[in-house]
């Protein structure tokens, strides 16, 4: 780099760290919803650019404008985490480093803290032994479902006597995936864009929660015991540890068993339900995810590193060396017990790949289990403080108890009919993110519209919560307003 190029690079990230902590700092105040009143600007692409340190203005101009804050306190929606100060910091040395984490020889720090980290994490959660587990950084939890069902689809068509990442599907019969109605959309997701389909999977539920009708399952495998191997192939079970409206557990225990019984896979979706492993209180809630075949969660929430970050735990490493190997005469070779521990892109779908591990390791080193776990337990005493404010509200229904960190409640005020509910709390809900003091979500459980906040943010504290409770009780009241004047 010339001088002058020394020069800018010195100005633009000065200016980022001045950016970077205005908003950071601004965080427990500023307005959390985007503004979204105005269509975005458009700019044609320029003929002379303008520079780095204008270009950055341009940026934090528009960051201003229309930027969500999701790391800050007051974001309840898609059970997001903040970012500690340990993970911001490593993940903008990641930045700066720039690793290629595709294998040891492109970056042997970036892929000696992948399996640091990844073993690490098997020790927080409680799964075993690291070296029981074959630990995979993917964008995000989606991803990590499709490793995880990628390497059952590997192993499924090994009981088929056929290689499907060689051979492929045609032919063979249809994959039994069978779950609760707790199943989230990326697992099916996931089955769709492995070829297994949408259409295999088989939901058991024995109300209107979704939740597991185990005794259905159950026989659903005996019925599938009684035919033969080659016309059916063996069972894929998914169970959810952390379902998206309330938190709620398939009793992966009862599972593992039937599993166990009857030859079959058991993959948990873990999102951020498996960190309840971490806590000695919740980890009951997650009992025998540590007999799991496959196991998918995230950091980006309940961790609190920065998007993306997701991890893959499978048991059989050589799955995914088959079924995601990459072989070409520049790649390390794919077949080679160096290979198979070193280069994480064959082990996954990602070639080209960030050093995620970097903000992973620099949180756990910073917060050791220990932190983690004190984090989410407050997480949990606070979920119990937001359901009994929600209690103590007589516009307020709660809808379910909580048994993690997901609160689901409505507006229910005296003299709204029921069937108008649904309605109001829709209404309310977009008031709620028109005023961007808070930032919710609402979804249909029970068949009914509810707000279903999540605690996952290491900076929440109870005054959040007040607040969150205050906007949806003015939100309602600014409808029935409307609809009476």
């Amino acid at each position: 780099m010339t001088s002058g190029e020394h020069d800018e690079m010195d100005e633009v990230l000065t200016a980022a760290h001045a950016a970077a902590s205005d908003w950071i700092h601004g965080l427990g105040t500023a307005r959390v919803a985007a503004a979204t009143d105005r269509p975005p600007r458009s700019t044609a692409l320029p003929e002379v650019g303008v520079g780095a340190a204008a270009a950055f203005q341009e940026l934090v101009q528009r960051a201003k404008e229309r930027a969500t804050a999701s790391t800050g306190p007051r974001y309840f929606h898609y059970v997001l985490g903040g970012v500690t100060p340990a993970a911001l910091a490593a993940d903008w040395f990641a930045t700066a480093l720039d690793q290629v984490a595709s294998s040891a020889q492109g970056s042997p720090l970036a892929v000696d803290l992948e399996e640091l980290a990844t073993g690490w994490l098997v020790e927080l959660f409680q799964l075993g032994m690291p070296e029981d587990w074959t630990g995979v950084f993917t964008t995000g939890a989606t991803m990590a479902n499709f490793v995880g069902l990628g390497a059952a689809r590997q192993w499924w068509g090994d009981a088929l006597g056929v290689d499907v990442a060689e051979e492929g599907l045609a032919g063979l019969p249809r994959p039994v995936v069978l779950t609760s109605g707790f199943v989230h959309a990326s697992v099916v997701k996931s089955l769709a864009m492995l070829g297994i389909g949408r259409a295999s999977v088989e939901r058991f539920s024995a109300d209107n929660r979704g939740a597991l009708d185990l005794d259905g399952l159950a026989a659903r495998l005996e019925a599938l015991g009684e035919q033969p191997m080659e016309e059916r192939g063996p069972a894929i079970v998914v169970a959810t540890a952390g379902e998206v409206n309330a938190g709620g557990f398939d009793p992966i225990e009862s599972l593992a068993d039937l599993c166990e019984a009857h030859g079959a896979w058991l993959h948990v979706d873990g999102a951020f339900g498996l960190f309840a492993r971490a806590s000695e209180s919740a980890r009951p809630l997650c009992g025998g995810a540590e007999r799991a075949d496959s196991i998918a969660t995230d950091g980006h929430k309940w961790l609190n590193v920065p998007y993306d970050c997701g991890v893959a735990f499978v048991r059989k490493r050589s799955l995914l060396a088959r079924t995601f190997r990459m072989v070409a005469d520049y790649l390390p070779k794919a077949g080679s017990a160096a290979a198979l521990q070193r280069v994480p892109a064959n082990l996954g779908p990602e070639s080209s790949r960030r050093a995620r591990a970097l903000p992973v390791f620099a949180t756990l080193l910073a917060s050791g289990r220990s932190g983690v776990a004190a984090m989410v337990d407050e997480h949990l005493r606070l979920a119990v403080y937001l359901a009994n404010r929600v209690r103590e509200c007589p516009d307020l229904e709660l809808l379910e108890e909580p048994c993690l960190n997901v609160v689901p409640f409505r507006l229910a005020p005296a003299g709204v009919r029921k069937r108008d509910l649904d309605a109001l709390n829709e209404a309310a809900a977009a008031q709620v993110l028109r005023e961007g003091l808070v930032f919710v979500g609402t979804t249909r459980y029970r068949s009914r519209v509810a707000f279903r906040p999540a605690i996952a943010n290491w900076r929440t504290r109870e005054a959040d919560l007040d607040l969150l409770i205050e906007c949806v009780l003015r939100a309602g009241d600014a409808v029935l307003e409307a609809e009476r004047g």
